[in-house]
C-alpha cells in the first residue's frame, strides 16, 4: 500500500493524543531489532545483550520519575498500566476492603477498569471536580473511608491540563490509619513538566512513551517498592514475576531514549512550552473574542502544553475540520481515546460546563518538538478560520482586516 505523508507546512497540535517519534529513538530502535534481536530471557550472549539494552532503558525511564529501576514495570502502554494498578492492588488487598476513591475527570483507561470492578462487587466513589477542572484535596479526603484500599488521582489531566495536587493528597493519605495505595496516572505530566515519584508520594503511576516521542505499544507502571499487587500476566515471569511475556526490546529502548532525552531537556523545555502556549491563547482570543479558556486560568495550575478552548457559537467539529483541512492546523475535540463518542466529554460535563460551550471545546496540544513559527502558523490560521466561520454563522460577508 501507499503511504502519504503531511505537507511540510502543516502545523502538529495535537501532541496529547501521540506525538511524532524523535529521530534518534527510530535510530536506537533499528539497533535494537537488527543488532540485540535475541530474547531478553535467554543466556546466550544476544538474548544477554538484548537483557542489557532493556536494563538500560529501564534506567533511563526511572530516571525520568525520580524511581529505582527495580520499581519499573514495562508494559504494552499506560491503559495496561492503569488497569494493571488497579485490578493489581484491588485484588492483592480486597481481604482488607473493597472501596476504591477516583476522580470524576480521569481518563478513560482509568474509568473503565473501575466500572468493571464495580461489576466484582467493589464500590467506588466518584470525586468531581471545580469549575476550574482541578479535584480538591478536602473532597477527596471526604470521599475516603476505613476500608478504602486504593484512591486514584491524575496528575495533568488530558482534556484541560489541570495540574491534580497529588503531593498534597498523598501526604493526608499518610496520615490516615488505614493508609490506602495512591495511584497516579502520570501520562500528560511525563517530560513536560517535573515529576519526582518520591516527592509526590505516590504509590502507583502510569506512563507512556507514544506521548513523550517515543513508540506506541509501550509503557510503564512505577510500583514504590513493598507494595504488592497482584500479577495480571502470569507465564514466564517477566518483569518481576508481574507482567510476564517477551519483553518488547525496541520498544523498550525507544522509551529508554525518548525519556532521556525528556529529562535532559525538561527545564528549558517546561518554561518554552509555557511561553509558546501564552501566544497561542492570546492569538486565539485575538481572533475570536468570544473564545473561553476551559480549565484554570492560573497557568501555575495547568501544565504548559494543553489548552482547552471553546469557540462559543461554533461545532468543535466543524473548527477542527477547518483548521486541517483549510490550514493544516492539526487539533483535536476532547481526548483522541474518546473523539468517536457522539457524546461531550465526560470531563466537561463533571466541570459543570454547559453543554452548548462543550461541544465548541477545541483541544490544542504542544509537544517537546513544537516550535515558535508553527504556533504562529496556527495563529493566522485561526484568524481566518474562524472569522470565516463566525460570518457563515451570521450570514454575512467576510470581512478581512489589516
Amino acid at each position: 500500500m501507499g503511504w502519504t505523508v503531511a505537507p511540510a507546512d502543516a502545523v502538529y497540535l495535537d501532541n496529547a493524543a501521540t506525538t511524532p517519534v524523535r529521530p534518534e529513538v527510530v535510530d536506537a530502535m533499528v539497533q535494537a531489532m537488527t543488532g540485540r534481536f535475541g530474547n531478553p530471557s535467554s543466556r546466550h550472549r544476544l538474548g544477554q545483550q538484548a537483557r542489557e539494552a532493556v536494563e538500560f532503558a529501564r534506567r533511563q525511564v526511572a530516571d525520568l520519575l525520580g524511581a529505582e529501576p527495580e520499581e519499573i514495570v514495562f508494559t504494552s502502554g499506560a491503559t495496561e498500566a492503569n488497569q494493571a494498578a488497579l485490578w493489581g492492588a484491588a485484588m492483592a488487598l480486597r481481604r482488607q476492603g473493597r472501596h476504591v476513591v477516583a476522580s470524576a475527570v480521569e481518563h478513560p483507561s482509568v474509568l473503565e477498569p473501575l466500572e468493571a470492578l464495580h461489576r466484582q462487587g467493589f464500590e467506588v466513589s466518584w470525586v468531581p471536580p471545580q469549575p476550574d477542572g482541578v479535584v480538591p484535596v478536602e473532597r477527596v479526603l471526604q470521599a475516603v473511608r476505613p476500608d478504602t484500599i486504593l484512591v486514584s488521582l491524575m496528575l495533568v489531566n488530558n482534556e484541560t491540563g489541570a495540574r491534580m495536587p497529588v503531593a498534597e493528597l498523598a501526604r493526608a493519605l499518610r496520615a490516615r490509619p488505614s493508609r490506602p495505595l495512591l495511584h497516579s496516572d502520570l501520562v500528560q505530566a511525563a517530560g513536560r513538566i517535573p515529576v519526582d515519584v518520591q516527592a509526590l508520594g505516590v504509590d502507583l503511576a502510569s506512563v507512556s512513551a507514544h506521548k513523550l516521542h517515543g513508540p506506541k505499544g509501550v509503557g510503564a507502571l512505577y510500583v514504590r517498592r513493598g507494595v504488592r499487587l497482584e500479577p495480571w500476566l502470569r507465564g514466564g515471569g517477566q518483569e518481576r514475576g508481574l507482567r510476564s511475556g517477551t519483553e518488547n526490546v525496541p520498544g523498550i529502548v525507544g522509551f529508554g531514549v525518548a525519556a532521556r532525552l525528556a529529562r535532559e531537556e525538561l527545564p528549558r523545555s517546561t518554561q518554552r512550552l509555557a511561553l509558546l502556549s501564552l501566544r497561542l491563547w492570546e492569538g486565539l482570543q485575538a481572533a475570536y473574542p468570544g473564545a473561553r479558556l476551559l480549565g484554570p486560568a492560573d497557568p501555575a495550575l495547568r501544565a504548559p502544553h494543553i489548552l482547552a478552548v471553546a469557540f462559543e457559537g461554533l461545532r468543535a467539529d466543524v473548527v477542527a475540520n477547518h483548521l486541517d483541512q483549510a490550514a493544516g492546523v492539526m487539533v483535536s475535540v476532547g481526548s483522541a481515546c474518546a473523539s468517536h463518542k457522539s457524546r461531550t466529554s465526560h470531563v466537561l460535563r463533571a466541570m459543570k460546563v454547559p453543554e452548548s460551550l462543550a461541544r465548541s471545546a477545541v483541544r490544542f496540544s504542544l509537544g517537546l518538538l513544537t516550535t515558535e513559527a508553527e504556533v504562529e502558523r496556527a495563529v493566522q490560521a485561526a484568524r481566518q478560520v474562524l472569522a470565516e466561520l463566525a460570518a457563515f454563522v451570521k450570514r454575512e460577508p467576510v470581512r478581512h482586516g489589516g
